[in-house]
This record gives structure tokens, C-alpha cells and sequence, in this order.
């Protein structure tokens, strides 16, 4: 991580405080006085302020039951930050992995940890995200079929990877993909001509929904290693 990050994240210190002490040369990496914020840093790394050894805070790493009309931001902006509507303490420095649309519901994972998060969303790794999926009109089998097989996006000259799709009733289905991009899961019912009307995450990886919308937990041990 960057060495105002470490900063914050070993004290109390805002990035404002971080970036005056490193600029003032305060701050030693491995006993070499460093006045570059953007110095990247591990956790073992040796970093002093003042002659003072900074021990990071440990990770944290949670689950969200996101409601309808959250954004997956720190801040406020057109609707309220997922964060601050679920009432997750002092959630500055977490990020959501693998955002959600203001208008999808369930689960979210957030983090502080960048690599743990990379790990998830980069695509060799290959993890499964299941969504439960409403549609506006029942679904055919052979649509069905299409995108189990993969469909071609508009603008996208790759069609998706294979998709796992159960039904449950002729308009809801159960969705696996293994891909994120952009608004993809509307995108592709809308290439076999269908619409999503509503969307809810149910799982990543092999961790599963167990809260009530608008509730938030720690991941356990097992839960964080399975990624």
C-alpha cells in the first residue's frame, strides 16, 4: 500500500496529517527518511514515525445485505452510501468489492485489504457470482440456452463465458456468471431480448446472503481463506 495509507491505517491520522508528516521527513522506511507518499509499502515492512515503530490495524473484511437504492461509494451521492445506510463504523478506508447498481440489492463484500480484493475480481481467478434474477416477460428455454452458452454484448466483440441459469418460475431465474462486466447481467437479457426488472445477489465464491437487508457482519476466518 501506498505510505499515507500506512500512515492512516497504523494511527488516527487523515491523509491531509499522513501527507504533512511524510512531506516534513518524519517518516522512515526500513531507516531511510522517505518524503514520497505513493511509496509502496508491505505490512512488514519496517515504517517509524518519529522513531516510533507503526503497526497497521489489521484487515478488516465484511459482509453487506445492500438495500435498493444504496451506492457502493463512502460518500453520499445520488442515493445514500451503502456504508452509511447499513451503519458500518468507520468505514473510510473499505471499499466494496465488485460493485453493485443503485437498484440491485444483496450481497456485498468490503474490505481494506486491496490485494485480498484484487484476488476476487480479477478474472483468472475465475469466482462464481450468483444473482436471482426478475424478469419482465417469461424466458424461453432456448433463450435460456443462449446465455448458458454465452451471448455477444453490445460493443463487446467477445461473447460472455458460460453462464450456469436454473430456473424457478418462467420469469425468475437463478444466474452464475464468473465475469463483471459492466451492467452485465441486464445486458445480457436484454441480447435475448428480455429485460431485468429486478436483481439481487445471492453468493461469491462460497460465501452465501445470511443477513437481513440492511444488516452487515465480519467474514470469518474460513470465509476470507476460501478466496
Amino acid at each position: 500500500m501506498r505510505l499515507d495509507k500506512r500512515l492512516c491505517k497504523s494511527t488516527g491520522f487523515t491523509s491531509e496529517q499522513a501527507t504533512a508528516f511524510i512531506l516534513a521527513g518524519a517518516v522512515t522506511v526500513e531507516g531511510e527518511i522517505i518524503t514520497d507518499v505513493r511509496c509502496q509499502v508491505h505490512k512488514h515492512t519496517d515504517v517509524r514515525l518519529n522513531g516510533t515503530p507503526l503497526i497497521p490495524r489489521p484487515y478488516r473484511y465484511l459482509l453487506i445485505h445492500k438495500p435498493k437504492n444504496t451506492v457502493c461509494s463512502n460518500i453520499d451521492e445520488a442515493y445514500p452510501s451503502v456504508f452509511n445506510q447499513v451503519g458500518v463504523p468507520d468505514h473510510h478506508e473499505l471499499h466494496v468489492v465488485g460493485r453493485l447498481d443503485a437498484d440491485t440489492t444483496g450481497l456485498v463484500l468490503a474490505t481494506d485489504d486491496g490485494h485480498w480484493s484484487f484476488e476476487i475480481i480479477r478474472p483468472e481467478k475465475n469466482c462464481p457470482k450468483v444473482y436471482r434474477v426478475t424478469l419482465s416477460r417469461p424466458l424461453s428455454e432456448a433463450c435460456a440456452q443462449q446465455l448458458r452458452e454465452g451471448v455477444l454484448l453490445q460493443g463487446i466483440q467477445q461473447p460472455t463465458l458460460p453462464a450456469k441459469l436454473t430456473f424457478l418460475t418462467s420469469t425468475q431465474v437463478l444466474l452464475a456468471i464468473t465475469e463483471g462486466k459492466y451492467h452485465q447481467v441486464k445486458r445480457m437479457f436484454a441480447a435475448v431480448d428480455n429485460r431485468v426488472v429486478a436483481l439481487h445477489r445471492e453468493q461469491i465464491g462460497e460465501v452465501c446472503l445470511d443477513v437481513e437487508e440492511g444488516q452487515w457482519r465480519a467474514l470469518t476466518a474460513a470465509e476470507i481463506e476460501a478466496f
